[in-house]
């Protein structure tokens, strides 16, 4: 066979028919030496045939006339050493030595050291195939039959390799997660715990206080008791002081009378009218004195009763409030047990969610794999994923599988001349590719753009892009060549879309965005530009943070605080931790593909976020058949004419 090694020396069959001439035979393997330089060398016995050891030692060693079981320990003895003074074939000699040799000259630290083991023997087992003839079809099958089941052995190997890496990567992704929620839900009981344990303890004081509160009502209600008692004897006495002046009176009234009736010797008829009044009025006067004393003897004196009364009204207000505030306590208590029995059933749930998901989700891709064909290797590669999402991997993937395409395409197939077709892209036929690069295009569409904002402030109009586009094209490169840089601008430009520059021209181009949205953004990032260089009175070209951040708030007076501190994360994305300065000059900055820093970037996303929230509002105070009516152009129009919020609520009115 041509694709196998010659053996070391032939094998003879017990058949003599088999057996070749010797000197054929010794041609035939100085041609097979020639053509092999790894085959060991070889010697033919002295008859000229393949020796058939041990096949011919056994008759040299079988004893005549003896039985097996008679035979002398002698004669045994001496048979054994007949067997083992036999020597081996050379042929099995040199096929040992050759295997020792191969085996040793192996490097079996290597990884797959087991298959270069395997080799030699395979050889070794060729070289019997390619002697014994007459075996030679049978120890071939059984040769193919190995092959294949080691092949196909291989196959799944290789087929459980990536599946093994993937199942290891999955579990480490999801036992991290587990352990990530296990924690955060710790977390989350820990401060539920102490927030318990802090309504508990204001509970407690709570009760102590209302406690204290009950002792003071009682003890205020004991001193209310004595003072009773006490103004009560105080009326006892008043009334037996009373009685005594009453009695005293009288009496003196009487000595009063004897004297004047011994003096004056006057009428008795008339002292005794004038008792008798004195005695009706007494009466009168004892009858309004008995009332007022019932009506009014327990009563205690109002400047008293006030105080009373004002205190008493403060401790139940403050008892009322009190009742109020643990009220609300124990209602938010048994909110948070609520919150809480929901959030163990969400996790619950979450973590037999996240069981179905680990027994049934789909494996991330392994985004490592596209170094291996992305030119410029895993450097570039690195770079290029560097805080992109899994979408924009996608899509980055794809921008680069196209540039392949747009290098190996010669030509592109005209679209026609129909009134659908873009004035820049009708032609009929053949286009010539001119394979121009990134930096390429974004220097004809840069230099496009100045020749026509020069073009309409001297005629003072606005042009159509797709009209001029053709006629710089045109005039630049001539009507015949015109189309093809057209056509290669244009595929160049459909494809990069990450590329701020080319999107922005083709969104305009194809009608998709107005143009003023990319002056809007200009004149934007300009006036930002104008005001961060007033504020840098010294001119070198660095500012603080806190002047930076005035500086965004003076051009940016409707950004919220977030926005802000986004701008001053991305003005600093270079700069250490520990520096204030933040140059800004430098962030005005574009590479040769016309690719901005990343404060640029975060200003354009502010501004698409920002005209879509405005977009929001319109529809909610217009409604939907309005939005439709407004163009494109108005929109951009009116959104940055509204500098405030007033004067956008005058827009939507």
């Amino acid at each position: 066979m041509a694709g196998r090694r010659a053996p070391p020396g032939g094998t003879s069959l017990v058949s003599s028919s088999e057996t070749p001439n010797c000197q054929t035979h010794i041609d035939r393997l100085k041609y097979i030496l020639s053509k092999k330089q790894k085959t060991p060398p070889f010697q033919l016995s002295a008859r000229g045939r393949w020796s058939t050891w041990p096949a011919f030692a056994s008759g040299q060693t079988v004893l005549q006339n003896h039985k097996p079981c008679c035979v002398p320990k002698e004669r045994k003895s001496v048979n054994k050493q007949a067997l083992l003074t036999i020597p081996k074939p050379r042929y099995l000699e040199q096929l040992e030595s050759y295997l020792r040799k191969e085996l040793q000259s192996l490097d079996l630290t290597k990884k797959n050291s087991q298959e270069l083991k395997l080799q030699p023997y395979r050889e070794i087992f060729e070289f019997f195939i390619d002697n014994f003839k007459t075996y030679k079809p049978l120890l071939s099958a059984i040769k193919n039959e190995y092959e294949v089941t080691l092949a196909h052995q291989k196959e799944m190997i290789h087929a459980l390799e990536p599946l093994k890496a993937m199942d290891t990567t999955v579990s480490e992704e999801y036992t991290q997660q587990i352990l990530a929620l296990q924690e955060k839900e710790r977390a989350e009981i820990n401060m539920l715990k102490q927030e318990k344990q802090h309504l508990l303890k204001f509970i407690d004081n709570m009760k102590e206080e209302k406690n204290s509160l009950e002792i003071q009502v009682e003890h205020l209600q004991k001193s209310l008791a004595e003072e009773y008692i006490r103004y009560l004897n105080e009326y006892h006495a008043r009334k037996l002081l009373l009685a005594n002046m009453n009695e005293m009176h009288n009496e003196q009234l009487g000595l009063t009378l004897h004297q004047v009736q011994d003096v004056k010797s006057e009428d008795v008829v008339k002292l005794t009218l004038a008792l008798k009044i004195a005695q009706q009025d007494l009466t009168k006067a004892q009858v309004e004195l008995n009332r007022m004393i019932a009506d009014y003897g327990d009563v205690v004196p109002r400047r008293d009763f006030e105080s009373l009364e004002k205190k008493y009204s403060d401790l139940l207000q403050e008892m009322k409030t009190q009742q109020k505030d643990f009220d609300q306590l124990h209602m938010e208590y048994d909110m948070l047990l609520e919150i809480h029995r929901e959030t163990a059933e969400e996790r619950n749930n979450v973590f037999i969610e996240l069981q179905e998901v680990q027994r049934s989700c789909t494996p991330r891709p392994n985004w490592a794999k596209c170094s291996e064909v992305i030119p410029g290797g895993a450097d570039r590669w690195s770079s290029l994923v560097e805080g992109k999402t899994s979408d924009q991997l996608v899509d980055m993937l794809l921008e680069e599988i196209g540039t392949g395409v747009l290098k190996e395409r010669d030509v592109f197939l005209g679209w026609g001349k129909g009134d659908n077709v873009p004035v820049y892209l009708r032609y009929e036929g053949e286009v010539r590719n001119k394979k121009l690069s990134k930096k390429d295009v974004v220097t004809i569409l840069k230099d496009v753009w100045r020749e026509k904002i020069a073009l309409e402030q001297q005629t003072g109009k606005r042009s159509s892009l797709p009209e001029f586009f053709l006629s710089y094209l045109q005039k630049k490169y001539g009507d015949a060549a015109a189309m093809e840089w057209s056509y290669t601008l244009y595929e160049n430009m459909r494809l990069y879309q990450s590329n701020h520059v080319m999107s922005s021209f083709y969104d305009i181009l194809t009608g998709k965005v107005g143009e003023e949205q990319y002056h809007g953004q200009n004149q934007l990032i300009s006036n930002l530009q104008k005001e961060l260089a007033a504020c840098d009175s010294s001119n070198t070209g660095s500012l603080t943070s806190e002047q930076f951040s005035m500086a965004l708030r003076e051009v940016f007076p409707l950004k919220k605080n977030d926005s802000i501190q986004e701008l001053v994360d991305a003005s600093r994305y270079k700069l250490d931790s520990a520096e204030d300065l933040i140059s800004y000059r430098s962030l005005f900055n574009e590479d040769e593909e016309g690719n901005a820093e990343p404060f640029i970037t975060m200003i354009r996303n502010q501004y698409e976020s920002e005209k879509h929230e405005y977009l929001r509002e319109l529809k909610s105070k217009l409604g939907d058949l309005m939005i439709r009516r407004l163009s494109e152009e108005n929109f951009q129009e009116c959104f940055h004419q509204c500098k405030t919020w007033s004067l956008k609520q005058s827009c939507l009115t």
